[in-house]
């Protein structure tokens, strides 16, 4: 294949267009202000100078945040609460030592990290056990303090609260990452004047992000501020005012999103542009033209009449939130529409209040009622009603489960999800949508929460658990309620195509008026799981309390000129990070897997500048492949050449040669293969957007891109769902979630949770487009089975069939 793609032709549509290079998110949970530390208890000399070097650097309002001391029964003696926190501290203690001397012997010794601790000034491995047995002992005095004086907030011991936060929010994987932070830390206590120190924490003072924008700050904006629940008409308003501009841009936390608005916008004739991280589609010849993005793709630097802002709920998400924070804070718009959930209002107040812009509130109430049933399906999709819509968190269980309901009913089922192509989805939908054919399910991802238009009766969750970097997690509150939102829509595309649009008494367009009718219900396959679903509908979610941010790249540059070369890349941002000064409203954004990326390119020479760019890159570290390729890209930016997709061997084209029954493996190792290439050619595109000279193969990997969708989709159209052991899988999730949380508060107590920013997103953002992945873990893919031949032929002659329609 590598052989063919060398002398065969590719095609692309999609133009090359220079793109500003983004930087990378940080984390810090709570607001900084200046208070005089306390005193620290007594310790050995070197112990007690790293400790009150902690406590400066750490300086905390006095008000401490829920979960930050021990969490008491009010009925329980006060006796056996300190027992209790001092049993609880105690094991905590042992997890973090054994963890800490298991890593210094193996993954972070002298023999395995020489270098890098040769760049911290220790010169033998004499001089690292020495410090290793001083940082140990700072552990220790840290935990015996929480237990002895239950002081675990971060003004009185911020060692052990850094860790017991570290652990609460990414378990092991936290606790070992955060353990080398504060380890390179206790090496660095000495090397700083203390005029240096000062300077770093002037360079770390993110209290005011909005003057980071002095050309938005020089207009003078009006902010639309549409709220209320799903299937209420908020996005509506705000896009028909797009519309009547000359002018304007869309930003959406979906590439499905972003193409949906595009595609409006060209279908009404208007010259529109669609940007997102891995595909540019500009209008030819063309300088005036409407801009549809991703939000991280927002344009800060071209003024506009009118820019809308969609999902601004996200603005508070734990890790993506700079993005919202960013285009609110710095789209050169006259009017900014802001479309989201009334959480979100008391926080864009205070943010516009700051900035000087005014804040207009339209509330919107829901066109339609919904309830949650009292029933689940009972595990049956014989259960399945007209007009039903099951919803699942990957691509391989929407195709199974579409197969599983078609076989069990006899009926047609279509699939909506976000990185279905847009001809193809627009198809699904117009097919579900039609009460005069036999496709009278619809099987979709949690993208359906985003606003596509589609008539649900009831929504239906498979399952209530989404992966995340530690395991499992059960949805928020919020997602619960924007994906069950959809059922009840009040007005779909096909009703809007025959009855036409609806007019106020000038001639405009105006929102669809309340219409009264059957409720939209919500539902699970599994009793299990509408337990779970029921609670979370009789809870609103909190109010929002802070915007996400990251500090520009310039203010990683000037802070990196203060350390000594070859010091780790990824300790100098975790230092910026843990310093930051932010005001009551803002927080840093978590690291996620950035850290990873920062230690896997830092062998390769290259400007702070782009590291950045590939901390903000789509990497999929989870995947074999997931590394080595993100270092032979980074080498190839190193070295400014080398980039040709061909001449890079870490990219799996050999797998397009191959067929399945060659490997002797079976679907799942075919598929995570053919998946890997996939976001690999993904990652190319990415950067080939902000290094047109070193990757200049876009058209070919856009031509690799379009061959392995056409693999993964032929296959997915011949899998089947083994029932049984799906729902056996989906029960051991729950226990294991379930089991996670017990074993956290085991070790951590009753207030084994840390309030503040949650995840806020859909999808995966680290997915091209940000959508749904193809499987959740490689272990769903064993739940799946290859048909019969003649049923595979079948299917995938239904597939190509509706491909086809969709095309033509």
């Amino acid at each position: 294949m590598r052989a063919f793609l060398r002398t065969g032709s590719a095609r692309s549509s999609c133009a090359v267009l220079p793109c500003r290079k983004h930087a990378f998110t940080t984390f810090s949970a709570a607001a900084r202000s200046n208070t005089k530390p306390r005193k620290s208890p007594p310790n050995t000399p070197h112990a007690s100078q790293f400790v009150r070097s902690e406590l400066k650097d750490h300086t905390d309002p006095p008000s401490q945040r829920p979960g930050e001391h021990a969490s008491f029964s009010a009925g329980e003696p006060f006796r056996a609460r300190q027992q209790n926190a001092r049993k609880t501290y105690g094991i905590f203690r042992g997890v973090v030592l054994g963890k800490y001397d298991l890593m210094m012997n193996t993954s972070h010794s002298w023999a395995a990290r020489k270098d890098t601790y040769e760049s911290f000034g220790i010169n033998s491995k004499l001089d690292l056990q020495r410090e290793v047995k001083l940082f140990r002992l700072s552990i220790d005095k840290a935990c015996e303090l929480a237990r002895e004086k239950h002081a675990i907030s971060k003004r009185d011991n911020p060692l052990f609260w850094s860790l017991r936060k570290a652990f609460v929010e990414r378990d092991v994987t936290g606790l070992s990452r955060e353990l080398v932070y504060r380890f390179q830390n206790f090496l660095m206590r000495s090397k700083f004047p203390r005029n240096i120190v000062a300077t770093h924490h002037k360079i770390a003072d993110f209290r005011f992000p909005h003057e980071w924008f002095p050309a938005t700050r020089a207009l003078q904006r009006t902010i639309h501020l549409h709220v209320g629940p799903t299937n209420s008409g908020k996005t509506y308003n705000a896009l028909k005012a797009l519309e009547n501009a000359k002018s304007g841009i869309y930003s959406g936390p979906l590439r499905l999103l972003a193409h949906e608005v595009y595609s409006r916008f060209l279908a009404k004739g208007k010259k529109c542009a669609l940007v997102t991280g891995e595909e540019q589609r500009i209008p030819e010849d063309e300088d005036n033209f409407f801009r549809s993005c991703t939000v991280e793709m927002t344009p800060l630097n071209h003024p506009v009449d009118v820019a809308v802002i969609d999902e601004i709920q996200m603005i508070g998400d734990s890790e993506r939130g700079w993005a919202w924070t960013q285009a609110f804070l710095g789209v050169q718009a006259k009017e900014v529409h802001l479309c989201g959930e009334e959480r979100a209002v008391e926080l864009i107040q205070s943010l516009c209040a700051t900035i000087g812009d005014e804040c207009v509130v339209h509330r919107y109430k829901r066109l339609s009622p919904l309830e949650t049933m009292t029933e689940s399906l009972g595990g049956k999709f014989e259960n399945l009603e007209k007009g039903d819509a099951v919803v699942t968190f990957s691509r391989i269980g929407i195709h199974a489960i579409k197969r599983q309901i078609e076989k069990a009913t006899g009926r047609r089922c279509a699939m909506v999800y976000g990185s279905l192509p847009p001809e193809t989805r627009a198809q699904q939908a117009a097919l579900f949508n039609d009460p005069d054919n036999d496709y009278d399910f619809l099987v979709a991802s949690d993208a359906i929460g985003m606003g596509l238009n589609l008539e649900i009766k009831r929504v239906i969750f498979e399952q209530t658990h989404k992966r995340s970097l530690e395991g499992y997690r059960q949805i928020s509150t919020s997602e619960f309620k924007q994906i069950g939102g959809r059922a009840g829509r009040y007005r779909t595309a096909r009703q809007a195509a025959v009855s036409g649009p609806e007019m106020d008494s000038n001639g405009e367009k105006a929102t669809p008026p309340p219409k009264a009718g059957q409720p939209g219900l919500v539902t699970a396959m599994e009793d299990d799981d509408l337990d779970i679903i029921r609670q979370a509908f009789t809870r609103e979610p909190e109010p929002m309390q802070t915007a996400g941010i990251q500090p520009p790249p310039s203010v990683v540059e000037r802070f990196s000129t203060y350390f000594p070369p070859n010091t780790p890349f990824s300790y100098i941002i975790s230092r910026l990070r843990d310093i930051a000064r932010t005001s009551p409203r803002f927080h840093m954004c978590d690291l996620g897997e950035m850290l990873t990326i920062a230690d896997l390119i830092q062998p390769y020479p290259m400007s702070v500048y782009d590291r950045c760019v590939f901390l903000s890159a789509p990497v999929a570290l989870r995947d074999r492949s997931g590394a080595p390729v993100l270092q032979a890209f980074a080498k190839c930016v190193s070295k400014m050449e080398g980039g040709h997709l061909l001449d890079i061997p870490e990219v799996d084209l050999e797998v397009l040669d191959v067929d399945e029954e060659d490997l002797g493996s079976g679907p799942a190792e075919y598929l995570q293969r053919l998946e890997a290439l996939h976001k690999t050619i993904t990652l190319y595109l990415w950067l080939s957007y902000r290094y047109s000279g070193v990757f200049r193969s876009q058209n070919l990997a856009f031509h690799v891109k379009e061959l392995v969708e056409a693999r993964i989709d032929a296959r997915l159209a011949t899998v089947e769902l083994n029932r049984a052991e799906r729902r056996a899988k989906l029960m051991s999730i729950r226990k294991k979630a379930s089991k996670s949380k017990r074993k956290m508060e085991e070790v951590l107590g009753d207030g084994a949770s840390i309030d503040g920013p949650q995840h806020e997103l859909p999808g995966e953002w680290n997915e091209e487009g940000h959508e749904e992945p193809l499987f959740s873990d490689p272990e769903e893919l064993q739940t799946i089975t290859p048909l019969e031949p003649d049923s595979a032929n079948t299917t995938a002659g239904r597939t190509h069939g509706a491909h086809s329609s969709a095309n033509r």
